[in-house]
């Protein structure tokens, strides 16, 4: 071989080994821009690529025939319409009890739980859900169907919670709680339903919370169900901090279902409680008490912001109601309470919170309600 030959050799050579690294270079970039394809299920578990986004939160709907038919799919769209890079339903798939003559499932038969997979499905973005009472520890009510809340509850695990991804169109893995703490009808399960995952610098994580004080009271408590979940509960919620600890994560968001009440300032939304010991104080049975010393320990702990979710009572509210055993306020702990049914008002909230996330931010989270416009109009008072 002339040295020509010899010298095209070599420089396609160097031509080859320069374009397989910029091939590794933009896969690379890809996999840690959070832009999931169709049908991509990586574990997206990236700490790294600390870039803003922005995610979709929402929760105790549908609770009737006009929300279930054009109110939620109305703000499924309106979500469809942003770049979110996941969804979260915070419980309740339906209302508290059944609708005499309502078209759509209002009881706790199959029919409500395929209803909300399919709500959920056509989500564009990874969509998460956590359980609501109204789902499961309700569904003994005779108005429900008189239901095992039990056997309920162990149905919404196949139906949502059978494989470590999301739902949702693009999907997302997540870690699940896989040690047998919770109660289903066959004995000890695995807590399918509790799940974490970590995101641009942030740690998230679902709590099986729920309210009708939390499975200790209304039709058929369960103090065994409750006593195994709560311990699961604590459990979880100790070891999301020590993997954001241990990630050096920025912040961490917990979304749940039930307003456990932080202090004693508003009996018509939550239980009420002295802010100093979270002791119960209206004579209801306590089903967060426990849970709540171990979450407040943790945040003063943490430092850092942490964000609680949850539903349940309806009120759409950002706050700090949270106290340390001394009365101060817990300043990196901001409660988040998304919309929900409201048909006496004439628009019925069927609305959602957008949540910009920003990891190198001081707050790192910052809100923005979405009122749904077309739900403006196609809502009317029942």
């Amino acid at each position: 071989m002339n040295q020509q030959g010899k010298g095209w050799q070599v420089s396609r050579r160097v031509f080859l080994t320069a374009v397989a690294v910029l091939l590794v270079a933009a896969t690379t970039t890809v996999l840690a821009s959070g832009k999931f394809g169709r049908d991509d299920r990586h574990d997206h578990d990236d700490n790294h690529d600390r870039s803003t986004y922005a995610i979709g939160l929402w929760g105790d709907l549908p609770y009737s025939d006009i929300q279930a038919t054009v109110g939620v799919p109305n703000l499924i769209a309106d979500m469809n319409r942003h770049d979110l890079a996941f969804t979260a339903h915070d419980g309740d798939l339906k209302a508290g009890s059944g609708t005499p003559g309502s078209l759509t499932p209002s009881v706790c038969s199959d029919a409500v739980y395929a209803q909300g997979l399919k709500y959920l499905n056509s989500l564009k973005a990874p969509a998460i859900l956590t359980p609501g009472d109204n789902d499961w520890t309700d569904c003994d009510r005779p108005a429900n169907g008189g239901f095992s809340s039990l056997e309920r509850l162990d149905h919404e695990r196949k139906v949502f919670f059978s494989t470590p991804f999301t739902l949702g169109q693009h999907r997302l893995r997540q870690e699940v709680q896989s040690d047998p703490l919770c109660l289903g009808v066959s004995g000890k399960v695995p807590c399918v339903e509790n799940r974490r995952w970590t995101l641009g610098g942030v740690t998230y994580a679902t709590i099986n919370i729920q309210g009708s004080c939390n499975n200790l009271c209304d039709t058929a408590p369960d103090p065994a169900e409750f006593a195994a979940r709560n311990q699961a509960n604590i459990v979880w919620l100790q070891q999301t901090f020590e993997e954001a600890r241990a990630r050096n994560s920025a912040a961490i968001m917990f979304i749940t279902q039930a307003d456990p009440g932080f202090d004693a300032s508003d009996a018509t939304r939550a239980p009420v409680r002295d802010p100093k010991t979270l002791a119960e104080t209206d004579g209801q049975p306590d089903g967060f008490q426990s849970y709540l010393l171990a979450l407040r320990d943790e945040v003063v702990a943490f430092e850092r912001p942490v964000a609680y979710v949850h539903g349940d009572s309806h009120y759409f509210r950002i706050d700090k109601p949270f106290l340390d055993s001394k009365g101060q306020r817990l300043e990196n702990f901001t409660r988040v309470e998304t919309f929900g049914d409201h048909q006496e008002n004439g628009n019925n909230d069927v609305n959602w919170l957008k949540v910009f996330v920003d990891a190198r931010s001081r707050e790192v989270f910052a809100y923005q309600p979405q009122i749904v416009p077309a739900n403006r109009t196609a809502l009317p008072a029942p």
